[in-house]
């Protein structure tokens, strides 16, 4: 019997071992959510992405290592470059995907992916007790702190020093979020700004590059920046670049991605 085929993408990333790897498993047939979740466990990445063709698009669901996640732009990103690059979809065509999240669309424009995805603010508020400490933070470095539906939210006065933070993890965990989101305006001019995802809640201490992050970033940074398009680099260690346009209520998210392995799952 043949296994089920899947995917690893290095996505927001224009070369191999770069970016943030996503499994992305197409499925014939549905499957349990303890059969998912062990999938993502044994890709041990941050996201495993599961497709299944319906007839107006596609279901995408998204694992981490320990739970499921309601929105993830890496693995959407993987998940439609994976339908495009291997002939499952249309390069022209507009992929739709039904999500915990709503219905996500993808388009391709040249080398770019471009994302349709929910936007995200931040509402301002008092840090929780503990997580400045957590993320090795000085009070005098911090301009902004807040909280989306998902994550904590902390802006710094620098980049370097979001480049220099080296988390407590076991700490940070406990804390009742899916992760937390620091920012600061980049001293480089070709981003506009920059920030890291921690999220050991979900088992992935640094996310490499994260999408559904700039859902929030782009809707702090386009009133501060005086633009809705920008650019924001990733500043974890493999790094990432992406694209950010704020549309109102949703916010566009563009990149590249690298098919890194392919094989096929026999459990």
């Amino acid at each position: 019997m043949p296994g089920v085929p899947i995917w690893q993408v290095d996505a927001f990333a224009d070369r191999p071992f770069s970016g943030n790897p996503a499994g992305v498993c197409v499925l014939e047939d549905e499957r349990d959510d303890a059969w998912l979740q062990a999938v993502a466990q044994e890709m041990n990445v941050s996201e495993t992405a599961f497709l299944r063709k319906r007839s107006d698009g596609y279901d995408l669901r998204w694992f981490a290592p320990e739970v499921e996640v309601a929105l993830c732009g890496h693995a959407t990103l993987a998940s439609a470059h994976t339908l495009w690059e291997n002939g499952l979809a249309s390069p022209s065509e507009t992929l739709r995907f039904h999500t915990r999240s709503g219905v996500l669309t993808a388009v391709r424009r040249g080398e770019l992916i471009e994302l349709d995805f929910p936007a995200t603010p931040v509402g301002e508020s008092s840090p929780p007790a503990g997580l400045l400490e957590s993320l090795g933070i000085d009070a005098n470095d911090v301009v902004f702190t807040g909280r989306t539906k998902f994550d904590q939210f902390v802006v710094l006065n620098s980049a370097e020093r979001v480049r220099q933070l080296s988390p407590n993890f076991a700490q940070l965990a406990r804390f009742d979020v899916r992760g937390t989101i620091v920012t600061a305006r980049s001293d480089d001019s070709r981003y506009d700004f920059v920030s890291r995802f921690f999220c050991p809640s979900v088992g992935v201490n640094e996310d490499p590059v994260t999408g559904s992050a700039h859902c929030t970033l782009a809707t702090y940074w386009a009133p501060r920046l005086g633009k809705d398009a920008m650019t924001g680099r990733q500043d974890s260690a493999r790094g990432g670049v992406v694209g950010a346009t704020l549309r109102g209520e949703r916010v566009l998210l563009a990149g590249r991605a690298v098919t890194v392995l392919k094989g096929e799952l026999l459990a």
